[in-house]
């Protein structure tokens, strides 16, 4: 079954705002390997940079200034790769410009960006996609797949744990991520984000939402603790811990769904392996390899959903309700 069509051509010709480390492996050389799909331009605000990225991916034009990079006639969507505070800026400016538009999560600074950005596409009639890549990879939909199949029984409760240690203080210094101006948050809300999309992925939205927020060591603006408990709208309860000043031998990261028949268990970050135990049986090891760049498999359903051969599962609508759980968790509602 396929959709209309969301742009006029049959070749997605991507214009690129902030080619930064994602877009060395993990997104950017995908949009050239998939097909009909092609990367027109770059940009970024230092030209020497732009230039040398552009050399690199032989990508025959590049940009330091991202409206020129937009008013590109040949360019027909726009990949916002730069930090969330100017995710907002960039996104009005593709609408208005009637470009489809895809972004890096979190989706903006706060919800009320995310509301202001779903509407303005909307205003102008065009496509809004984001980065929430684990809705495609394909251990995260075997996941899926366990819970919809039953095969665990009714869902109880889920639950998040990512302890990192601090690292050397100099390695905080200047990173955007824990400056909340740029990023929204901190480690929590840059990581977190992720996990909290999946479990809406699975789950649907949160009704209910509660949070304690800290900062401990005081190396930087940002949280550095939350603790967090939540409902699901069909009544799985969840909890969460993240802390990212623990000792080194403390660190770990797992997601954890428990039903009435058995749990699974698995990593965001880490392993692709999904660990399966279901009541009277041998605890299971499923296993699974990444693809060479993470987010490929989204972006190929951003081509097809574009060209109206197929659909995408990371859209404005389901990224601005991660952002709203953000925003309630940190503000300790």
């Amino acid at each position: 079954m396929t959709n209309s069509k969301k742009i006029k051509d049959d070749q997605v010709r991507w214009g690129i705002i902030g080619v930064g480390d994602v877009c060395e492996k993990k997104s950017a050389p995908a949009m050239q390997l998939i097909a009909n799909s092609s990367i027109e331009a770059v940009m970024r605000r230092n030209s020497e940079k732009a230039a040398d990225y552009a050399r690199r991916h032989q990508i025959a034009k590049w940009y330091d200034d991202a409206s020129r990079l937009i008013e590109d006639k040949n360019i027909n969507a726009i990949y916002i790769a730069t930090p969330p505070s100017s995710h907002l800026k960039y996104t009005t400016m593709a609408a208005e410009a009637g470009k489809a538009v895809y972004v890096e999560k979190p989706m903006a600074l706060n919800y009320t960006e995310c509301q202001q950005m779903i509407a303005k596409c909307n205003e102008q009639g065009v496509p809004l996609y984001v980065a929430y890549y684990r809705r495609a990879l394909a251990n995260f939909l075997k996941v899926k797949e366990i819970i919809e199949s039953g095969m665990i029984g009714e869902v109880r409760a889920v639950h998040i744990k990512l302890l990192k240690s601090a690292g050397e203080v100099s390695a905080q210094v200047d990173n955007w991520r824990v400056d909340p101006s740029i990023s929204g948050g901190g480690h929590f809300v840059d990581l977190a984000s992720h996990q909290l999309d999946f479990f809406d992925f699975i789950f649907g939205p949160v009704q209910k939402v509660h949070g304690l927020v800290a900062n401990q060591a005081k190396l930087y603006e940002a949280e550095d603790i939350v603790t967090a408990s939540f409902e699901f709208a069909n009544g799985v309860i969840g909890s969460g811990l993240w802390c990212f000043t623990v000792a080194p031998n403390a660190e770990e990261e797992t997601m954890q769904i428990i039903g009435s028949k058995g749990q699974v268990q698995f990593s965001c970050f880490g392993s692709p392996d999904i660990e399966l135990q279901i009541d009277g049986q041998a605890q299971k090891k499923l296993q699974f390899e990444y693809p060479r760049h993470i987010q490929r498999p989204l972006i190929e359903t951003i081509v097809a959903d574009l060209l109206g051969q197929g659909t995408c599962a990371s859209l404005g609508i389901s990224a601005s309700r991660t952002n709203f759980i953000l925003d309630q968790i940190l503000s300790g509602n």
